[in-house]
């Protein structure tokens, strides 16, 4: 039973083939409602259980989970039902599925997936509109998929089912304001669109800065192509500044190649357990992070202002909204990051100056209290809005 007052809550997550922020995200609002007495259920898919045959299928159809999420409102009772990400087997039809079981829609949005194939809406270093509404087929012919069969598939299944979702959900969630503005110019309905920032548990904050001890910068991650790590590379080697990255994805061993090549001071360090990211963090100088298109708002940026950490930024979306623009060089940019990199190893005041400062922003706008009296608010106007 929910505390009084409280919605029951159905959490819907599609999970990635490679854990990346929005995992985090879900494992912290459990963990918020949990503490608020809220009552939940979790209903998950996982995109790394099936094989591309069968992910294709599921954006073309739309989903597949209906009568799951269905079933799902109704043994709960749910008021809410708050979907993360649902491509490509949850979909539009899941959240179909929930609200004509009696649940209002939250769609929680962390990145541009409902019209973008690769989920960034950004091409070459900058912000790219060319998909937009149902318009996806600049998608299919610039292949931003880099596959032609995957590239038809999201062109189609996208524009098919884009009407679905975007009448299925009362409201939209976006992680910072930066996103919240990028999606409503590529059509979520802006009227519609809320945000929320994310939060870190109390425990997670450190008590002070100790950057000025560190002995090493991190990047931490999935390894992609939009992470820009290759930048990263290209810095440090220029900075000379030793540069530890944590995380695995598709282009590890191109950056493994690279790093073999340049010679740059770099060591990728592979998965890191959640558990033991605390220690990571705590023995570092500073964090790099190095994104080539616009972040929604990382968590990895957050996690380091968490810990005390300086931040050496590309301007990449949300990112300025946490750490302020004058700490970020321009996207792609290895010189300037280099140049910012360098400026923080070689002063050991400047970190921890810097530090202290982005840790009392973390505790002042990114506290779990903050962000469960928002929540609230987002389910309370959900619970309120006409149906559509």
């Amino acid at each position: 039973m929910s505390a009084p007052g409280h919605p029951r809550v159905l959490l819907l997550h599609n999970r990635y083939r490679f854990e990346g922020g929005e995992e985090r995200s879900v494992e912290l609002q459990r963990r918020a409602l949990a503490n608020a007495g809220v009552a939940y259920r979790v209903l998950e898919r996982d995109s790394s259980r099936v094989g591309r045959i069968d992910a294709a299928t599921g954006l073309l159809r739309g989903g597949g989970a209906e009568e799951e999420v269905a079933t799902a409102v109704r043994e709960l009772g749910a008021d809410v039902a708050h979907a993360h990400n649902m491509q490509p087997l949850i979909g539009p039809r899941g959240l179909a599925a929930a609200r004509s079981a009696g649940a209002r829609v939250v769609l929680h949005l962390h990145n541009a997936r409902l019209f973008c194939a690769i989920g960034v809406a950004a091409r070459d270093g900058a912000p790219c509109f060319r998909c937009r509404g149902r318009n996806t087929v600049p998608g299919l012919v610039l292949n931003c998929r880099g596959s032609l069969p995957e590239a038809v598939a999201y062109a189609a299944g996208l524009a098919l089912h884009q009407p679905l979702a975007l009448a299925s959900a009362d409201r939209f969630v976006a992680p910072s304001r930066w996103a919240a503005g990028q999606l409503a110019h590529l059509g979520v309905p802006a009227d519609r669109l809320d945000v929320l920032a994310h939060y870190l548990p109390a425990e997670e904050l450190a008590s002070d800065s100790r950057a000025h001890q560190g002995g090493y910068l991190l990047a931490a991650g999935r390894l992609s192509p939009e992470k820009g790590l290759d930048v990263a590379i290209e810095a440090a080697r220029l900075a000379g500044v030793p540069l530890w990255i944590a995380g695995d994805g598709p282009t590890r061993p191109e950056l493994a190649e690279l790093v073999a090549r340049t010679q740059a001071p770099v060591r990728l360090i592979g998965p890191v357990a959640r558990a033991e990211m605390p220690a990571l963090l705590r023995g570092a100088a500073g964090l790099v992070l190095s994104s080539r298109s616009h972040e929604f708002s990382p968590f990895s940026v957050l996690e380091a202002m968490g810990a005390g950490l300086p931040v050496a930024a590309t301007r990449s979306g949300g990112v300025p909204e946490l750490i302020g623009a004058e700490r970020c060089a321009p996207l792609g940019d290895a010189e300037a990051l280099a140049a910012r990199m360098r400026e923080l190893w070689s002063d050991p005041a400047l970190r921890r100056e810097e530090g202290e400062r982005l840790l009392a922003l973390a505790r002042e706008r990114h506290s779990e209290e903050r962000y469960l009296a928002d929540l609230m608010a987002i389910y309370e106007s959900s619970l309120s809005t006409t149906a559509q």
